[in-house]
């Protein structure tokens, strides 16, 4: 082999196409030909001949402090060269014990300890298990059904695919369909006409009550939700829907989890969105992605006071939660996820994302009432979602094709402008790093009116 510096685009991409498997490849006989990145700094990625492209997606919902922080790579070098790994089963390390603790500080209630994994789904895996767990314990294996939702995501993982809800995700793949129980789609946009989103609201958690009273609430262990349902198109439920969820589930005592892989960390403008935003204390919150903000893997579960001591007795000295990861609490990631937070803090960077906010969302609406392909143009934070739609009264030889298409064409109209979105069927969805300004917001969405401009033209003529 030569020296990289000799190494081509060209061969990157044939190496890449004969070699990688990637996330949600197709088994289809074509080459994928995935767009090469050559490097990245604040919310632009580069590619081989040198364009600059708005990194809408945020990589995958997680460079929440912008690419190629100096400091960060220094932080994570440092940490490498003093103490690169050390068995979390027979010993501590000074950079995840000050982690679990700083995390502790900006949870809400008595969620003070912290179970480090390697990413969003083993921290999801790890709630689940630990609920298994539980149960088993208070002598109830019995209750151990999860309560989720249509068009939730929580991870790849067998027990966090399991209790995912995108449909074309579980297409293929076998899940444990014994031990979950799925909702219908919380979204309000699907509400049928002349709804108002209240009594939508209430319809959604009659929907959870009345799934716990028909399995039985001796048989459901949790409820898990995302605040915000993000791969499933950045769906935000009505105001006080999760507050009657938890009050639900506390009344059939039936666990709360909050999975803020992609909430968490500021996404939202605080560093959890639980209890700040929702105004709800869960039981257990998984986190990960903003933890690093993508530089290194890194998740948690994060367990309440009050569910630890609820099994935790002098007669249980010999029972082991016999569940980790080789790299729980890695030295490095937990060095990369404190440095996180110190440019988090230093920069302001939650009261930035609340006080841009407000301009991004107004943007995102303003698309949705110019465009009459936009069926809904909906977000929180700096999250956002753009979903094509026919208009009303339009054929079904119009509509088929946006139904299908709308999201490829967008991430197509889009990149040859210089902005990435992530296509997801008829939606393109966005989540842009938190240090993104106010004028780069304005760049960001003129890029999107001409890509919509182009793709109506093109499907409604």
């Amino acid at each position: 082999m030569t020296g990289s510096n000799r190494i081509k685009p060209d061969d990157i991409q044939k190496w890449d196409n004969d070699h990688v498997f990637h996330p949600w490849e197709s088994m289809g006989t074509d080459d994928a030909d995935l767009g090469i990145i050559n490097a990245a700094s604040g919310i632009y990625m580069t590619d081989p001949d040198g364009r600059r492209m708005i990194d809408g997606p945020g990589g995958m919902w997680c460079v929440n402090i912008g690419h190629g922080r100096a400091e960060m790579a220094k932080a994570i070098s440092d940490q490498a060269s003093k103490l690169g790994y050390s068995s979390p089963w027979t010993s501590a390390t000074k950079p995840s014990s000050i982690l679990a603790r700083r995390i502790a500080e900006k949870t809400p209630g008595d969620l003070n300890t912290v179970f480090f994994t390697t990413g969003g789904s083993s921290a999801v895996d790890t709630a689940l298990r630990f609920v298994h767990f539980y149960n088993n314990i208070k002598g109830r294996p019995e209750k151990k059904i999860t309560i989720a939702r249509e068009k939730g995501y929580h991870g790849s993982t067998y027990l966090s695919a399991s209790v995912s809800g995108k449909e074309r995700d579980r297409k293929f793949l076998d899940t444990n369909k014994d031990m979950v129980r799925f909702l219908p789609n919380v979204n309000p946009y699907i509400r049928p006409e002349g709804m108002s989103i209240e009594a939508w609201r209430d319809e959604k958690l009659a929907d959870l009550e009345n799934m716990i009273l028909a399995t039985g609430p001796e048989k459901v262990a949790a409820f898990i939700a995302e605040p915000i349902l993000a791969s499933g198109g950045v769906i935000v439920p009505p105001e006080g829907y999760h507050k009657g969820c938890l009050e639900i589930c506390r009344k059939y005592d039936v666990l709360y989890i909050s999975d803020e892989v992609v909430t968490g960390f500021g996404r939202l403008g605080h560093w959890f969105a639980s209890q700040e935003v929702f105004g709800i204390t869960p039981d257990i919150i998984t986190c990960a992605k903003g933890l690093t903000s993508g530089y290194v893997p890194m998740g948690a579960a994060i367990f309440s006071d009050s569910l630890l001591a609820d099994i935790q007795d002098e007669n249980n000295g010999d029972i082991l939660f016999s569940n980790g990861y080789t790299y729980s609490g890695h030295p490095v990631s937990a060095a990369a996820a404190l440095k996180n937070m110190d440019i988090i803090e230093e920069e302001n960077l939650l009261r930035h994302v609340r006080e841009i906010t407000p301009h991004f969302q107004a943007r995102l609406k303003e698309l949705g009432n110019r465009h009459r392909i936009i069926g809904d143009a909906r977000g929180m934070g700096l999250l956002g979602c753009l979903e094509g739609a026919a208009a009303p009264g339009s054929p079904e030889s119009i509509k088929l094709p946006i139904d299908l298409e709308f999201g490829h064409r967008m991430d197509v109209a889009t990149e040859k402008r210089g902005l990435l979105v992530r296509p997801i069927i008829n939606m393109c969805v966005f989540s842009p790093p938190l240090v993104i300004t106010k004028e780069e917001i304005d760049t960001m969405f003129d890029i999107l009116d001409e890509a919509i401009a182009e793709v109506q033209a093109e499907m409604m003529p």
